[in-house]
Formats: C-alpha cells, structure tokens, sequence
C-alpha cells in the first residue's frame, strides 16, 4: 500500500506531494534555510497527510476500483491555501490545503468543551476572540469529479488558463472546468464501434503550457496527435500526427510493445514535447512530425532480455520522463531499474546513470556514476546486465521547477537529491 505512484512538486516548489498505492497523499514541505544551517536547502520535511481515496465496488460491473493515486497535479497558488487535483482509476478530486493557527473562544451559547448551554442560564453577551494554538494543516475535498470515465484515468493535466483541465482514459479524453463537477466535455473519443476492432489506446494527454487550445495525446502504437479546440468541438481528428518510421530490420515480435508511449510532456517553451517509450526518449519539434530530433537510449542493453521481461510483466512497465531546467529545458531525466535513472544533457549530449538506493545515498554523500555491462568482462565499477534487479525501478520522478532538486520514487522509498553545494 506504500508503494509510491505519483511524485510532484508545486509551482513554487515550496511543496511536493507523493500518491500512494494505499490512497494516501504526503506532502512534504521544504526547511526554510537558515544563516547557521545553510546544508539545509534541499531538506523536506511531512507537511501533511490525508486519505485521498477508498476503495470501491462497481456492483453494475462487478469490478473493484483501487483506491491507487494514478496522478497528482498541483493548481497556481492564488491565496494562502494550495489545491491540488488527484486521481485514481475513476474518480477526481480537488483538495484544498489550508493552515490554521488560530481558533474562536468565548462562544454564547455553547460551553468551551462544545456542549450547549442552557439558554436561561446565559445572562450576559460575549464577544468571541481569535485565540492562536498549535498549527494545524487541513486537507479537505472541495470538488469531486466522479463517473465521467469509464475506463481507468491515466492522466490529469491542469490547462493554462487555470480554469479548466484534462483527464484522459484509455479510450476518452474528457474537459473540465474546475467548477463543474456534475458534467464534462468529451473531446475525444477513439472506442471503434465493435470493440474487437480495437487497435490503440491512449497512454498519456498533457496540455501546451501556454495555448489553452492546444493539448497532446499518445498511444500504445507510438504515435502522438496534437489536437486543437479551435478546430472542432470533438477533436477526434488532430492537427498534426508525429510518427517514427520503424526500422523493418530491427522488427521483432516485442517491436509493438516496446513502442507504446507511457508519457508525453511540453517543454517550458512549448515549442518541444518529450515523449518515453520503452526503451528510448525522443524530443519532438511540434513543427516536424515524420521524426523526433533528438532520441536518448535510456537501456538499449535491454533489448536481449526482452524476452524475459516480457515474461515476468516488466515489459508494460510505465516509466515517466521530465524536462530539468526551468527556461531552458537543458536536460533530460528519466527512469530504469535496478533503481537507476539516467540524465541527458542536450547540448553536450552526455549521459551520465545514477542510482537511489540507501546504500549509495548517504546523507549530503555525492553520487557515483553506474555503469552496466553488456559484454563477457567487466570492469571492477560496473555492474552486468544479469545482475540488474527488475523489481527495483524508478517510474516517478519530478523536478524543483526553481532549483537543481530532484525527487525520484523507488518502490516505496522517496530520494530527493539536491546538487552539490561547495
């Protein structure tokens, strides 16, 4: 149950908030630095945990619905409370979490205890004070957003008028507005009419940063269309479709598997999107669509073993990806196993793999680089590919949208690595 399934932090970075497998949220806040405790700067502590949802039974279908959080996604801060969207398979909600460090006292008409107060003993008027006492942090459901979908929801993505969002299921892609809960807009809509028809799903949805029109979704085929709102009220036909060529020489048995894409996301910009695969990232230009104009292999060592990692399930695997950098979008940061994740810089083109396990992330300890062997000798640092821990991966992972902080979710451990400070 405490296996993590989300990680993101907020706008300000001030606050990230992990989902669970078990339903719960954790947010955790960062340490204010101090003069005499500057090694401070990357420490978070838990702000706040709360049950995000139940589990639930679908007596129409006969169907359990786990109460897993598939997605988290924060909304721009307008006052002093934060509100996040999160998500399991079926049902949404926007949670409001608020501080309170003072409470009234000197009520008339009922005791300090709660208790009423018989009214003919009340003699006199009070005037009720605000008292301080202890910080208390409330998390509280404001919206719910329920039976909109029916298949399971693998995306949310929060458009940038901040009035309306995204929720994507493997056949629907669905609009909300973020004070409507009882109807949505479906604006796509792939289910053939015969279902045994059906050749692709949607993987992931995501919105432009900065065109509230524009939005993007993938599929299991590896395709990726790009829709536009403008265009029609059902945007079953997209604007611009991107697509890599398959190799035939390289086809095999598993070509269609590994090619489903498990996320999409825009650079800050919105001139890029990044898009993860199985084995590889690619970084779209959005005004080029027959080929990615950068591709990164993430484990191409992999690729001998697919066979048993078709076996034991690893192969549907859905490992997230992210631009690091706020502006620039310099880097590349993405997720493998054996609690590995790999980092691209796209202007040198160099890689480096790096690893979150306990053993090798002491506290302020710096990282060592991991290498894999693919061939019969290996060097003294390295480790074999027959070695790697499949059920040791990395998935989740987000970044501090002002600082060099990371945050990466192995199993149910969070990392947050900071970068190094003289």
């Amino acid at each position: 149950a405490d296996i993590i399934s989300t990680v993101e932090f907020n706008y300000s970075g001030e606050l990230l908030a992990t989902g669970d497998k078990g339903g719960r949220v954790v947010i955790f806040q960062h340490e204010q630095e101090s003069k005499n405790r500057p090694h401070l700067r990357g420490e978070y502590n838990v702000y706040s945990t709360f049950q995000s949802h139940e589990p639930e039974f679908d007596y129409l279908k006969s169907l359990e619905i786990e109460e897993k959080i598939n997605k988290i996604r924060w909304l721009p801060q307008q006052n002093a409370a934060h509100f996040l969207l999160s998500t399991n398979d079926k049902t949404i909600k926007l949670w409001k979490i608020s501080e309170r460090d003072k409470r009234a006292e000197g009520y008339n008409l009922k005791d300090e205890d709660g208790r009423l107060r018989d009214p003919f003993r009340i003699t006199s008027l009070r005037v009720p004070v605000l008292m301080p006492m202890d910080l208390m942090v409330e998390a509280s459901p404001r919206r719910i957003f329920a039976n909109a979908h029916t298949y399971h929801i693998n995306s949310i993505s929060v458009n940038s008028d901040h009035e309306t969002y995204l929720s994507a299921d493997d056949l629907r892609i669905n609009l909300w507005h973020l004070e409507i809960t009882d109807r949505s807009f479906n604006i796509v809509d792939i289910k053939p009419a015969n279902m045994e028809e059906l050749t692709e799903v949607i993987t992931a949805a995501e919105c432009h940063p900065h065109q509230c029109n524009v939005f993007v979704y993938s599929s299991s085929k590896g395709t990726i269309r790009l829709c536009d709102m403008r265009a029609a009220a059902l945007c079953d036909r997209h604007s611009k479709f991107f697509e890599e060529p398959e190799d035939p020489s390289s086809r095999s048995f598993f070509s269609e598997i590994i090619s489903s894409i498990s996320d999409v996301k825009f650079s800050h910009s919105g001139r890029y999107m990044m898009t993860r695969d199985y084995l590889s990232v690619k970084v779209w230009d959005l005004n080029m669509e027959n080929r990615p104009v950068e591709t990164y292999q993430v484990h191409e060592y992999l690729r001998s073993k697919l066979c048993s990692l078709y076996e034991n399930d690893c192969i549907f695997d859905k490992f997230e990806t992210l631009f690091l950098g706020f502006v620039l979008n310099v880097a590349i940061m993405t997720g493998s196993y054996n609690n590995f994740f790999r980092m691209f810089d796209r202007n040198t083109r160099r890689d480096i793999t790096l690893e979150a396990s306990r053993e090798s992330s002491k506290p302020r300890a710096t990282l060592k680089p991991r290498k894999v062997s693919t061939g019969g000798k290996r060097k003294k640092d390295e480790i074999s590919v027959d070695s790697l821990d499949f059920n040791k991966k990395i998935l989740h992972t987000a970044w501090h949208p002002k600082d060099n902080v990371i945050a990466v979710a192995a199993t149910n451990n969070l990392y947050i690595f900071q970068d190094k400070i003289n």
